[in-house]
């Protein structure tokens, strides 16, 4: 009879196995999602896209252009000694000097003082020579010794004859003398200098000789190639003011 009695109340019980509890996943928050913040990332990469064909296309429209790097004073011109080359953003209202232009530049004049730094522009020149009513320019190759050093174009100098003068003379009880001195006088007392060569122009220096170009007055020329062509000139730096 007990027998029966455990037999009727185990049939109650399921014969399946508990499941294990030790496999289930506790349920996870469904994921917040932020679509003003995907918006901006990719209006952030399409910016940067942006920019960088833009960089591409200002790169494709530059051009090469003249610069200037050491002061071009009024009436000066322009050398490979005092200009180099950059690149600038093409601009059709701009009357930039492109760099192939450069050597008819050097045929012009500066109407105005230049400074260092500058992009010049084609307003800046002319090809008027600038001589006025009883002016002249007359061309000195000088030695050295004979000019300052760092002459420059538009500097003021005074030019002065340079010599020896020698006598000769006789004297009772003597067969004769000669007595030798140093001559110097005053051509110009003011002319501007409107050219002056620079070493760097030229890959071969074929002479030691500096040469330079004077503007003068009409009437002090004469005297001033005279002195020039036996090299007996001599330059002082004045004063500009």
């Amino acid at each position: 009879m007990k027998i029966q009695e455990r037999t009727g109340a185990g049939g109650g019980r399921s014969s399946m196995p508990a499941p294990s509890m030790s496999g289930e996943r506790l349920p996870t928050p469904p994921r917040e999602r932020k679509p003003a913040l995907a918006a901006l990332a990719v209006l952030l990469i399409l910016v940067g896209a942006l920019g960088a064909t833009m960089l591409v296309l200002r790169a494709g429209d530059r051009i090469e252009v003249v610069k200037v790097t050491k002061l071009i004073p009024a009436g000066g011109s322009v050398s490979k000694a005092n200009t180099t080359s950059v690149l600038v953003a093409d601009d059709k209202g701009i009357d930039y000097i492109r760099w192939e232009q450069l050597a008819g530049l050097m045929k012009l004049k500066a109407i105005s003082a230049i400074p260092a730094g500058v992009v010049p522009v084609g307003q800046m020149f002319t090809g008027e020579t600038g001589l006025g009513a009883g002016q002249a320019t007359v061309g000195l190759s000088l030695k050295e010794g004979q000019y300052p050093n760092n002459l420059n174009q538009g500097d003021l100098v005074a030019a002065y004859r340079v010599g020896n003068t020698t006598g000769t003379g006789s004297s009772s009880g003597s067969s004769g003398s000669s007595s030798s001195g140093a001559g110097t006088s005053l051509i110009v007392d003011k002319a501007k200098v409107t050219f002056v060569q620079n070493t760097k122009d030229s890959e071969v220096i074929s002479s030691t000789n500096l040469p330079v170009t004077l503007t003068v007055d009409s009437s002090k020329a004469a005297d001033l190639a005279q002195a020039a062509a036996v090299g007996q000139v001599a330059l002082v730096r004045i004063p500009s003011s």
